[in-house]
């Protein structure tokens, strides 16, 4: 069964542009170069001086997260220069198994 991988961050909204740019060059493009990936959405939400992000993944299964994050457990993995923008991060990602896909988008 595929795993959706979720991880959640806040920047300051002045900052989302270059955070979404940091991210696609940085994070959003060494999952989807680990092999076992099946895909990666980068979500923003805007509420005012903030602006949330998810990162939603979805791998084959737990050791193709691990090739990515390097940790067997779900601590989130951070980009070098996170620090810089994030107020906010999850020291943890969510894995979910997905338990429907019907268009097998994801399951095959």
């Amino acid at each position: 069964m595929a795993i959706a991988r979720i991880w959640r961050g806040t920047v300051p909204t002045a900052r989302a542009d270059e955070y979404t740019e940091y991210m696609n060059q940085t994070g959003i493009k060494d999952i989807r170069n680990t092999a076992g990936n099946l895909g990666v959405f980068l979500l923003r939400r805007e509420e005012g001086e903030e602006t949330h992000f998810q990162t939603i993944s979805v791998w084959e299964s737990e050791d193709a997260i691990e090739a990515f994050s390097g940790s067997k457990d779900r601590t989130a993995r951070l980009e070098p220069k996170d620090e810089e923008f994030l107020i906010r991060s999850e020291p943890e990602a969510e894995h979910n198994v997905i338990a429907s896909d019907p268009n097998n988008i994801f399951t095959g």
